[in-house]
Parts: structure tokens; C-alpha cells; sequence
């Protein structure tokens, strides 16, 4: 019991330290996304009911640091303000499903060939699911939407204050913006996603530690596992970020890339919160197209991915382990200890001085 717990621990600690760099350095790129992207930038975009309309919504959700709690207010709020059911979806799914920060940590735990094909799903996923939606309400016509009563999964500041950022930011300085970004992704988003990081970091450690590669190599591929990633993914909350450890930890014990694909893509798009609030303010076809389009479409991303790695990646494991050797260790140790610190002094500051 000792060594497999020796083990444990220092597969738990490699993890961590493979993901605290790229956790800091995703984070501040998303600061620097959030203090320059205005609010008006969105709602210019996200205005509109065509496919064109559905796909800008992906594009410029991907990138977005916000987890599926704060992508509902934000979502159904440009909903109520003129954008289409499909756009509005569009950016649902795109805006938690990949982000500037897990595209980091995939890349150093997956490599560039899983980021790509994650980067990709997840907007085409996006767009697929946003058309199939304004296809079925393209003949409904509501005489009045619904008024949106914000009400999300969980009780942080982040999901609760999505829609309050009405200042115009052209009028703030550039310090003032900057600060104001990189207040947002450490203190608001960080805790956000932190513990279940950390969830995520000890589930990948375990079944790396306790299940060998021969034990699932035999039942990890095929469409079957794939259906169960995407049914079991959907009512699942767990953000991108704290997903991916889990999907490399299923990669390297023997799991089809087919099928991490679908987990990578179906796990954070959605949870048990968003399935309610569609099915309240855009009605039960709605939600219907919504979880069908999920579904479909990482199952259809995880078969084209299989097809592709058996025909031009024969070793998926030389792909995966390009970048995990990039950083130097001091580097891997002294960002883990400057997230500790973060952390450590945003509790303390909560004591001295509450928020």
C-alpha cells in the first residue's frame, strides 16, 4: 500500500507541477483579453439570427475566461438583448468549452495534436449545435422573450456579476483596465476553477497510479465509450481547464483518443444548471436541439480523430510528450509556489480586509 501511495503522490505532484506555469500564463492572457475586449464589441457581434451570426458567436466565445456558470448569465443576457437562439447557444457552449487557459494546459499535458483537435471541437461543436438550433426556431416567432432572472450554479462573485460590467471602457485609463482584468482572472476566475482543478489533478493522478494501461486499452475505444464520454460529460460540471489532467491521465492509461476527444469536449460545456435555464427561457425544442447537437457532435469529432491517428499517427505517445519537457523544473516550482501564494494571500486579505 505505501509504494502505490509513493506513487501516487508523485504522479500528484508531477501533474501539478506540469500545469501551474501554463495556469499562470493562461490566466494572464485571459486578464488581457477581458480588459480589452469591450462589452459593446460583443453585443455588435453577437446581434443577428444567421449562420453568420452563429459562428462569430463561437469565435469570439472561445477565447472568453468564463466557466459555464458565468457563460449562462452572460449568454442568455445577450439573448434577452436581441441576440438569436443560435448565436446565443453558439456562445454558450464555445465560451466554457475551451479557453485561453486550458488551451495551455493541453498542449503541455496532451500535446499540439490533442490541443488542435480540442481547439477545433469545441468550435465546431459550437457552431453545429448554434445552426441546428436557429434551424428549428427559424419558424417560431416569440411575441415577447422571457425576462431573464440571473440565477446560477454556484454562489462566486464571477457568476453573479457577468452582466454588471456595463462601464464604458473606452473611458478607463490603460492601468485601470489592465488592473481590473487581472483582478478578475486571479482573484474571481482563479477561485472559480481551483478546486476543481485540484479535483481534476487527484482523479488523473489515481487512475494513472491504479489503473495500468492494459486494463483499459481493451475496453477504451469504440463508439460505445464515446456515446458514454459525451451522456456522462453532459450533466458533468467541471470546467475546461480542470478536465484536461483527467482526459491525459485517461489517454496514457490506455483510452482511445477518440474518446478523451469527446470527454475534453462534452464535459464542460454544460451542466445540470444550463440544461434547466435553456429549457426555462428557450423552451423544451430548445434544449432538445441543444443536448442532440452536443452529443452528435463530439461523437462525430471523436470517430474523425480516430480515423485520422490510425492513418497518419501510428504513436500517439511521441506526440504527447512534446511539450511536456519545454519548462525548466525551477520554473514548474516557483510558478506552483506563486499560485500557493495567490491563493494564500487572497484568503488572508478576505480575513483582514472582506471584499
Amino acid at each position: 500500500m505505501i509504494p502505490e501511495f509513493n506513487s501516487f503522490l508523485t504522479t500528484l505532484i508531477s501533474i501539478s507541477l506540469t500545469i501551474a506555469p501554463w495556469l499562470l500564463i493562461g490566466l494572464f492572457a485571459s486578464g488581457l483579453i477581458k480588459a480589452f475586449m469591450p462589452e459593446q464589441f460583443l453585443k455588435k457581434w453577437l446581434s443577428g439570427q444567421g449562420p453568420t451570426a452563429v459562428s462569430r458567436a463561437a469565435f469570439i466565445g472561445a477565447p472568453l475566461p468564463l466557466c459555464s456558470c458565468g457563460a449562462i448569465p452572460a449568454a442568455l443576457t445577450l439573448y434577452r438583448k436581441g441576440a438569436g437562439k443560435g448565436p446565443a447557444i453558439s456562445f454558450l457552449i464555445s465560451t466554457p468549452g475551451i479557453g485561453v487557459d486550458s488551451v495551455f494546459i493541453t498542449n503541455a499535458l496532451l500535446g499540439p495534436l490533442m490541443t488542435l483537435a480540442r481547439v477545433t471541437g469545441a468550435v465546431v461543436t459550437a457552431v453545429s449545435t448554434g445552426l441546428l438550433v436557429a434551424l428549428a426556431d427559424q419558424n417560431i416567432h416569440a411575441v415577447e422573450k422571457m425576462t431573464f432572472a440571473q440565477k446560477c450554479c454556484c454562489s462566486e462573485p464571477s457568476c453573479r456579476k457577468t452582466d454588471n460590467h456595463t462601464a464604458p471602457e473606452q473611458k478607463k485609463g490603460l492601468r485601470e483596465r489592465l488592473s481590473s482584468g487581472m483582478k478578475y482572472v486571479f482573484y474571481q476566475v482563479l477561485n472559480d476553477i481551483i478546486l476543481w482543478i485540484a479535483l481534476g489533478t487527484v482523479i488523473a493522478a489515481g487512475i494513472m497510479t491504479f489503473f495500468p494501461p492494459e486494463t483499459l486499452a481493451s475496453h477504451g475505444s469504440g463508439i460505445g465509450v464515446m456515446l458514454l464520454m459525451a451522456v456522462a460529460g453532459i450533466p458533468l460540471y467541471i470546467c475546461a481547464t480542470a478536465v484536461t489532467p483527467i482526459g491525459a491521465a485517461l489517454l496514457a492509461t490506455g483510452v482511445a483518443p477518440g474518446a478523451v476527444l469527446v470527454l475534453l469536449l462534452a464535459g464542460p460545456v454544460t451542466s445540470m444548471a444550463t440544461l434547466g435555464v435553456i429549457r426555462r427561457e428557450m423552451g423544451n425544442t430548445t434544449l432538445i436541439c441543444y443536448v442532440a447537437g452536443i452529443i452528435c457532435s463530439t461523437m462525430l469529432l471523436g470517430i474523425a480523430l480516430e480515423l485520422m491517428v490510425s492513418q497518419w499517427v501510428p504513436d500517439l505517445s511521441s506526440v504527447t510528450a512534446i511539450s511536456r519537457e519545454l519548462l525548466p523544473k525551477w520554473l514548474e516550482w516557483s510558478s506552483l509556489a506563486v499560485l500557493f501564494f495567490i491563493l494564500l494571500f487572497q484568503k488572508i486579505s478576505k480575513v483582514v480586509l472582506p471584499l
